[in-house]
Parts: C-alpha cells; sequence; structure tokens
C-alpha cells in the first residue's frame, strides 16, 4: 500500500511539473512575441481634469493591458507638442486639432494626422459679464474683450464675427498675459475675456464672480463648426506599430467610459497629478467638460473619436477666412480613421 503511494505522489509531481513547464513556456512564448511598446505621450498644456480619461487608464491598467507603456509628459502648446511628433520625440500627443491643420500647410512638414478627436466640439468660449451688457455675442459691439497671447480662440473669431453679422473692428481686443485672464475680468477692467469654456467660466466661479452674472458665449453655439482637442500620431510611429495605436485608442475609450460612469473619482485622478490640484474645482471643470465638448448630439450618434468629414471641411473653410493656405488641406489630410474600433466599440456606455 506505501509503495502504490509513494508511486502516486510521485506521478502527480511529475504532472506538476509538466503543467508548470509547459504555462512558463506559454507565458515566455507570449512575452517574447509581443513585447510592451513604448509610447512617450505629450500633452500640449498644463493638466487640467479634461485629460482624466487618459489619466484613468493609465490608473485602471488599460494601457498595460494593451502592452503599452505610456509615459505622460507636457509641452507649452499644441505648436511645441506637434514639433515634437514631428521629429518622433513623441509617439502620439493631444493637441488642438485645429492647430494641426495650419500645422500641415508648412512647407516639408511630415503627414502627422490625428487619430483620435476626444473634443467633439472646440471649448473656444468668450466669457462675459452680464453686468456689462452683454448677454449674446453681437452684444460685443464697442465692448472691451481680454484676450492673452497665443489664444486659439482668436483665429477663428474673424469667421464668427462674420457669420453673425458683427463688425470685427467695433470689437476692442486687449492683450493680456494668461495668467491675468480671470482676475483681469474679475475686477471689471474689461467687458469679457477670450479663453476655453471650462478653463475661464469655471476658474471665474471659483474666484467668487456670481454664476448668474456670467455669460459663455461658445463658439460652437454660433456657427463655428470647429472640432477640439485630439490625439494626433507620428506618422513612422503609426505605420510601423498601428497595432499599438489601436490599443491606445482602445484604452483610452476605456477611460472616457470610466470618466462618464465615474466623475469623481476621475477629477479625484487629474487632481491628484496636478500641483496643488483642487478636486472640487477639477470635477466641475470635468462635468462642464464632458457636457459641453465631449458628450455631444454627433457622438451620441456616430461614437467617440471620428468626424463627420463634411464638417470637418467646413471647418477647414472657417480657418482659411483668417489663415492664408500655401495648399488647403483637406479632411482626409488632417484625419485618419483607421486606427478606430466599429462604431459598436465606440459608442458611449
Amino acid at each position: 500500500m506505501s509503495g502504490f503511494k509513494t508511486t502516486t505522489l510521485r506521478c502527480l509531481l511529475a504532472l506538476s511539473i509538466s503543467l508548470a513547464t509547459l504555462v512558463a513556456r506559454e507565458v515566455g512564448a507570449a512575452e517574447t512575441a509581443a513585447p510592451s511598446v513604448a509610447i512617450h505621450f505629450t500633452l500640449d498644456r498644463p493638466l487640467d481634469a479634461s485629460m482624466a480619461p487618459f489619466f484613468l487608464a493609465a490608473k485602471d491598467g488599460r494601457f498595460s493591458a494593451e502592452r503599452l507603456n505610456v509615459s505622460f509628459n507636457s509641452a507649452t502648446g499644441s505648436p511645441e507638442a506637434l514639433a515634437r511628433v514631428a521629429k518622433g520625440d513623441s509617439e502620439l500627443a493631444f493637441v488642438d486639432i485645429n492647430e494641426l491643420i495650419r500645422f500641415r500647410d508648412k512647407e516639408d512638414s511630415p503627414p502627422v494626422k490625428a487619430v483620435f478627436v476626444l473634443f467633439n466640439r472646440a471649448p473656444y468660449a468668450i466669457v462675459a459679464r452680464r453686468s456689462r451688457g452683454i448677454e449674446v455675442l453681437p452684444n460685443l459691439d464697442g465692448k472691451t474683450v481680454g484676450v492673452a497671447d497665443g489664444d486659439l480662440s482668436m483665429r477663428l473669431w474673424p469667421a464668427l464675427a462674420q457669420q453673425n453679422g458683427i463688425k470685427a473692428l467695433r470689437v476692442k481686443f486687449h492683450k493680456i498675459g494668461a495668467a491675468v485672464r480671470e482676475p483681469i475680468l474679475s475686477a471689471g477692467q474689461v467687458d469679457a475675456v477670450a479663453g476655453f469654456s471650462y478653463l475661464s467660466a469655471v476658474n471665474l466661479r471659483d474666484r467668487g464672480v456670481p454664476g448668474a452674472d456670467l455669460v459663455v458665449l461658445r463658439f460652437a453655439d454660433y456657427g463655428c463648426e470647429a472640432y477640439g482637442f485630439a490625439v494626433v500620431a507620428n506618422p513612422a510611429f503609426a505605420a510601423a506599430k498601428p497595432d499599438a495605436v489601436k490599443g491606445f485608442v482602445r484604452a483610452l475609450i476605456a477611460g472616457i467610459n470610466a470618466t462618464v460612469k465615474e466623475p469623481a473619482r476621475a477629477a479625484d485622478e487629474a487632481a491628484g497629478r496636478i500641483d496643488g490640484g483642487d478636486r472640487d474645482l477639477e470635477l466641475a471643470r470635468l462635468r462642464t467638460v464632458l457636457a459641453d465638448n465631449i458628450l455631444t448630439d454627433e457622438v451620441k450618434r456616430n461614437g467617440l473619436g471620428g468626424v463627420e468629414p463634411a464638417r470637418l471641411e467646413r471647418s477647414i473653410d472657417q480657418i482659411a477666412q483668417d489663415f492664408k493656405f500655401r495648399k488647403r488641406p483637406t479632411a482626409g489630410d488632417i484625419f485618419d480613421d483607421r486606427f478606430l474600433p466599429p462604431v459598436k466599440g465606440r459608442l458611449v456606455n
């Protein structure tokens, strides 16, 4: 009986060793076949809650599940972020798609394209005060608007003014530093300021300006066709590692859905990455971004990440009213939909 038990134990031990060896070989083969791909991802500005879907995707292991090793870094603006992608210093970046349109007009510019649009509507806005007699866009006639150097919204102001019958020359634009944009309006030194709706409006309420006195004149509500912030890819990287780009997009979609489902957790994650981040302020900012820029009717209809080519063409025409193209790009020059999952995989849960 003892010999039988010994033989049985030896058989079980041999079987266990064989199974362990087989599993180890399969894991090793998988790791050899699909090593992690490093992605340097550049954000075009200081961190804020609008970037929460990226941070939540990282926090929840969505990138690592796609065998991606994603590191984040920041640039001083979309032009710098685009330059990094063009040179190959960053594989992917988060930039204003309207700046990409202008970038593609440069002589010998590499064919950088957007592969995913996060902001279905650009966040451009003029934030004004009702106490200064401003309720709608035409009320800006004769008013003074503070504008920071390099403000992207002003690139589309000529088209917006023409479309709404506003005499552009009758609106006085006062150059200011970005750091004093909200203080100068709250102090009453200007009638309105140009900027992003989810930044300036939320910041002003945080500074104590009564919400009832604030009017957010979103360009999108007055006929601006522009899309907003998008993920762009280095063309050589996209060609060599298409599955990595597709994996990044899938992970980002999961991050967006998690952000929509748990905005408070997403705001916590964003605030935790910001020096002196205020969780309540970032949550208010995130709710504004989701409602105004990400979860639009177009997105609910067509899914996250894509564009309507005809609308993108119209937005390029609007840019052309204040920008002389050497050779006007087409929608196909700006956006590449090959890395998007089918619509079913992009619908918001």
